[in-house]
């Protein structure tokens, strides 16, 4: 007859026996090193929330004024935030690959439809635009709407809030490399762009085609690694606010010779 006795001692030996296989395997193992030598990551202190810059980003605009962009004066700020107006604001400062920050806001009060509704845009590269719409419950082409990478893809969804809402958008920008050497625009490395629209990814590593036009075909044309930020006027009060860019550079370890 089978004990509660014999069923522990059993159980005992049992774990005995696979602790000591374990202990026997581990013996043999030998940890894994690639001889790469990073060096150690700074550190950053991030925002108070997901919003708020970390310690390593440059302010754009803080909700005071616009001194860091060219023609920032023609627009309107009021309550900490700035209303379109005027013309294009561009960053006075270049960057190369970026992490992105932007707030923003269609009106309140709708008016018109399609394109004709809280229209704006921010332009990566001062060229690649992330197109800023009112696409709560307002039909356009796909490509032109809300979080599209204008003509040339529509967001993988539809995450905008109502009018009026404040939205985010945060974006991975990797720059386009040419040859500069040479007469004709050579594309090393195309631009790739990712946008998290409140909290949502809406595009994952986009492959930039080219420019984003409005009449013709997107291409290349070749620039510097380093352009500046563009925000667009498109004729409609679309407010902003809380605008940070962090550029970005991967590790690079010491390989072994």
């Amino acid at each position: 007859m089978t004990t509660v006795r014999t069923l522990i001692l059993a159980a005992v030996g049992g774990a005995a026996v696979a602790f000591g296989v374990m202990t026997a395997v581990a013996a043999r193992q030998q940890e894994y090193k690639s001889g790469i030598v990073f060096p150690e990551p700074a550190v950053v202190t991030p925002g108070k929330t997901d919003n708020d810059p970390p310690s390593d980003a440059v302010v754009l605009f803080d909700g005071k004024d616009l001194s860091k962009w060219h023609n920032g004066d023609r627009w309107e700020i009021k309550d900490g935030y700035a209303t379109v107006r005027g013309s294009d604001i561009v960053t006075k400062d270049s960057f190369g690959d970026y992490q992105l920050h932007v707030e923003f806001a269609t009106p309140e009060k709708v008016r018109g439809s399609g394109q004709g509704r809280g229209n704006s845009g921010v332009f990566l590269a001062n060229r690649y635009e992330v197109q800023v719409l009112d696409s709560f419950d307002n039909k356009t082409y796909f490509d032109g709407q809300c979080a599209s990478l204008y003509k040339q893809t529509p967001p993988m969804v539809n995450a905008c809030r109502k009018p009026g809402e404040w939205q985010t958008y945060d974006i991975l920008f990797t720059a386009p490399r040419f040859d500069q050497e040479s007469k004709e625009v050579k594309v090393l490395k195309p631009g790739y762009v990712t946008v998290i629209q409140n909290g949502v990814a809406v595009q994952y590593h986009f492959e930039l085609l080219g420019n984003t036009n409005y009449d013709k075909p997107p291409a290349y044309e070749k620039h510097p690694l380093k352009q500046p930020i563009r925000l667009q006027n498109h004729g409609d009060p679309v407010r902003y606010r809380n605008i940070w860019v962090r550029e970005i550079k991967p590790l690079e370890g010491k390989k072994p010779s």
